[in-house]
């Protein structure tokens, strides 16, 4: 399952680390961030929980920028 979600990133080096961030979180099976449109693409493994692993993605995204925010 592919969804898009909004962010808040302040700079383009920031969302490419996002990005890193999030393809490494489990349950997650590909992720893009586009800074430009604000938007994180997120292609989720085979059974996984949407809320569960958009949790963890946050926190892991918090940590590269701590005033980041995604609407899932």
């Amino acid at each position: 399952m592919k969804k898009t979600y909004k962010i808040e990133v302040d700079c383009a080096n920031c969302a490419a680390k996002m990005e890193e961030a999030a393809k490494m979180t489990e349950g997650v099976a590909d992720c893009t961030v586009n800074f430009m449109t604000l938007k994180m693409k997120v292609d989720f493994a085979e059974g996984a929980d949407e809320k569960e692993v958009m949790g963890r993605v946050f926190k892991a995204c918090r940590k590269i920028e701590p005033d980041c925010e995604i609407d899932f």
